[in-house]
């Protein structure tokens, strides 16, 4: 997945969770639209690097977005959650992910379930039982370097597990993606401590043979500016 041009500053703050203030390297200040609503536990640290995108569309109100964060450890995270789907749409149409290459066609953002919820991609192919994905963004790296999920208790995220498993005994194939992408993470494990709820409801859905897969992007680097994400390593599977 190819970024859109990108420019760069020094992170000042992040405040009322969809807005960062950045300086530039000329000593202005400019506001970023963050498109991020979760904690971003180290991923909004004042002093690190940020690299955003400008769009050209006259009715935004803040013309840039927030792409990735720049450690002082020299790591990358992708902070724009919406990345994260593109990522994995990209990755299911070039038969990246061995465990569904399989399926030939891709369905996103479909209904399904009984309490309402939309299923990040649905995959169909005749002959074999219909595939339900639903993706999750990976960007907290604890002190041990580890990386876990979720980053705050998520009663949304706790939903979609009990639908997942629902949608397994009933015969159908359920598929929790988490999406790796903070470049310092090389291990995972689900945040029991944050949300122990979400973590029963992981290990309820895995005796349901609903399947974890967590696949790490790779960042691409040209001229010393980040210029695109592949999402190809897998971690578990």
């Amino acid at each position: 997945m190819k970024f859109p041009p990108l420019s760069c500053g020094i992170l000042l703050r992040r405040y009322k969770r969809f807005l960062a203030d950045v300086q530039l390297p000329n000593g202005e200040q400019i506001t970023l639209h963050c498109p991020n609503t979760g904690a971003m536990t180290g991923c909004a640290n004042p002093g690190d690097r940020v690299w955003f995108s400008t769009s050209d569309n006259p009715k935004r109100k803040y013309a840039h977005t927030w792409e990735l964060t720049e450690t002082h450890t020299g790591d990358f995270i992708c902070v724009n959650t919406q990345r994260a789907n593109q990522l994995v749409a990209e990755a299911l149409e070039n038969k990246w992910i061995n465990e569904l290459a399989n399926y030939q066609h891709i369905f996103p953002e479909q209904k399904y379930g009984e309490e309402n919820s939309r299923i990040d991609f649905l995959l169909k192919k005749d002959g074999m039982p219909d595939c339900y994905i639903e993706v999750k963004s990976t960007t907290l790296l604890t002190d041990n370097g580890i990386g876990m999920f979720p980053d705050a208790k998520t009663e949304r995220g706790q939903k979609h597990l009990r639908e997942l498993t629902q949608i397994a005994q009933q015969g159908q194939q359920a598929v929790i993606f988490f999406a790796i992408l903070h470049t310092g993470i090389n291990t995972f494990e689900v945040a029991r401590q944050i949300d122990p709820k979400y973590a029963q409801l992981f290990e309820q859905a895995g005796d349901n043979n609903v399947k974890m897969l967590c696949y790490k992007a790779q960042i691409i680097i040209e001229q010393q500016r980040p210029i695109a994400l592949e999402l190809r390593k897998a971690l578990l599977s």
